[in-house]
């Protein structure tokens, strides 16, 4: 039954079998109770998506290497040699460097926050809306402020330097209350 729910069969059918069937540890029977349903919404399919695989970098063929420097908070400059495509975010915390990323990657806090070297700005692709809204939070915003979850390494920035900024600003529901 699960599998049937799963490859995005209507799920109606299965309500008087769902009993049995934990799901993200949510009874779906119940929880389609709880909402209180139609038969519209609860023929629904459920749709289920691969997780991105976020903090993990790729080891750079040989020959292949692009080089980035961060600097630290205190001054401290660290080199190493990545891949292209992975991006700022999970090249820092995978040789431990203070970048929080709170959200994990997905463009929903500013807690990655970078300051780009201005010879390397303008090779990196423009902000997108979500990304600027971001920025729009960020602690210590400058005109080459990026977030380093949406800086991939490419080979147009190969040397690039970034710097992580003093500090960073993790708003969340709590500090609106």
């Amino acid at each position: 039954m699960l599998s049937r729910i799963l490859t995005r069969q209507p799920c109606l059918p299965y309500l008087g079998q769902a009993r049995s069937v934990n799901l993200v540890g949510l009874q779906v029977r119940s929880l389609l109770q709880q909402m209180k349903l139609t038969h519209h919404l609860a023929s629904r399919h459920f749709q289920v998506s691969a997780s991105a695989l976020h903090g993990h970098i790729h080891k750079p063929k040989p020959g292949e290497e692009l080089k980035i420097t961060f600097i630290t908070k205190d001054g401290t400059q660290h080199t190493f040699e990545v891949a292209e495509g992975d991006n700022l975010l999970d090249i820092a915390q995978a040789y431990n460097l203070d970048m929080e990323g709170a959200c994990g990657g997905l463009c929903a806090c500013s807690t990655c926050h970078i300051i780009v070297d201005p010879d390397f700005y303008d090779e990196i692709p423009e902000p997108d809306d979500d990304e600027n809204d971001m920025l729009d939070l960020a602690f210590g915003l400058t005109e080459t402020s990026r977030l380093g979850c949406q800086v991939k390494m490419s080979k147009e920035l190969d040397g690039i330097r970034v710097a992580l900024p003093a500090m960073t600003r993790n708003l969340q529901s709590k500090d609106f209350s």
